[in-house]
């Protein structure tokens, strides 16, 4: 089972490596300001890039554009990303790794700033790893670093915001008060609305890049399906109870919610699906290891799955596309025990189930971000976690249909 499995995962990082590369209108001016219309492939950088591929069209060769070629490029819709030379602090904001030195530690660098918002007072951002720094112009002036930097003060964490008393005395426009400032944190939205509110105090023509690229991040679908399963007892006191349960058909239910994470064109998700599923099983066979001669196992298992985990998307074209995804699972039983019966129906044994987690991994397929079909593993898992010398090997594949509601 274990080998059969590899089998999708492998067809689909095939398919994922000759999938198609999604190239995009778009544009870049290079060393002699000359502005080149082409096609950029779109990755949707999470990271400032320092260089990117395009082609000059559909059929032309790929070609690599560096930071030293090009002043500003840009994808139609999307996003857009310049050329500075800045004074840029990348002191650590982690606590292990903090200085005491209250001042920012400038160093001079090429970058290319990703635009936020574009108008009269331009918002830029940059990331590096866990490094965050936001720029900012106004009119035509320099593109500055905004302060912000925490450090040691004996051994306590203080941070230096300037960043707010520099936007306090820059973009206090005529319908804004300190506390606009005063509350605003380092972050992209936080700073995005500040930008947009001065700009539009301005009467200023302003281009908020976010909303030109923004998509819903939420996904809700429902996800019927068939489960395929099947479940093996044993104990280490006696061989009379071990029970092979076979093979069943039961049917599922679960709805799921999908969070797209903001960045490489929504190719990754974080998943949850509350799941209804059942096992229901009867076995007889002929012993003398109980009275009457005959023992009838009885197992009735019912439980809320709840599958936790990120999900990978490789775009086949505009409408269709392939995803894997691994999740952990939880397992809430109902009411569900294992039970065993003598010839006259009066009870040896029974147990009340309680089921250990384990990993489940998908492979799908998506269809016009409405349609779904997934085939799903579950990796065993021991439901008699309660007792000591009992064992079980509950195993699971499911086949899952979805319709996403929004």
């Amino acid at each position: 089972m274990r080998k059969q499995l590899l089998l999708p995962f492998l067809v689909f990082l095939c398919v994922e490596s000759y999938s198609q590369i999604i190239f995009e209108k778009g544009y870049f001016i290079n060393e002699s300001d000359q502005k080149v219309e082409c096609l950029i492939k779109n990755i949707d950088w999470l990271e400032n890039p320092t260089e990117f591929k395009y082609k000059l069209s559909q059929n032309d060769t790929v070609q690599t554009a560096t930071i030293q070629m090009v002043k500003e490029f840009g994808i139609d819709n999307f996003s857009k990303y310049i050329r500075t030379k800045t004074n840029i602090d990348r002191s650590s904001d982690m606590t292990d790794q903090l200085s005491s030195e209250r001042n920012p530690t400038f160093q001079v660098e090429l970058l290319f700033l990703k635009v936020l918002i574009e108008g009269e007072a331009s918002l830029y951002q940059y990331i590096d790893g866990n490094l965050t720094r936001f720029f900012f112009k106004l009119n035509d002036s320099e593109i500055a670093q905004l302060v912000y930097k925490k450090f040691l003060i004996a051994d306590r964490v203080s941070i230096n915001n300037s960043f707010k008393q520099e936007l306090f005395q820059k973009l206090n426009c005529g319908n804004m008060v300190l506390r606009d400032f005063e509350n605003l944190r380092y972050s992209a939205g936080d700073l995005e609305k500040l930008f947009k509110k001065y700009n539009e105090c301005r009467g200023a023509k302003y281009i908020n890049f976010k909303t030109k690229q923004q998509k819903d991040l939420v996904n809700l679908t429902l996800r019927p399906g068939l489960n395929y399963s099947s479940l093996e007892i044993q104990t280490s006191t006696s061989d009379v109870t071990d029970t092979d349960f076979g093979n069943e058909l039961g049917v599922r239910f679960g709805i799921e919610a999908e969070y797209f994470l903001p960045f490489n064109k929504n190719k990754w998700s974080l998943i949850i699906e509350p799941t209804y599923q059942y096992f229901k099983s009867e076995k007889s066979k002929e012993t003398s290891g109980v009275s009457g001669g005959m023992l009838t196992s009885i197992v009735d298992y019912k439980s809320i799955e709840l599958p936790v985990g990120i999900r990978y998307y490789s775009y086949l074209n505009d409408k269709s596309k392939l995803f894997a995804n691994i999740s952990y699972v939880f397992d809430f039983s109902i009411d569900s025990s294992i039970k065993f019966l003598r010839s006259d129906n009066s009870t040896l044994s029974e147990f009340e189930i309680n089921s250990r987690r384990c990993l489940a991994l998908g492979l799908g397929y998506k269809y016009t971000d409405r349609y779904s079909v997934e085939f799903r593993y579950y990796t065993n898992r021991n439901i008699l976690d309660d007792y000591l010398y009992w064992n079980s090997d509950y195993r699971t594949i499911s086949v899952t249909i979805g319709y996403s509601l929004f």
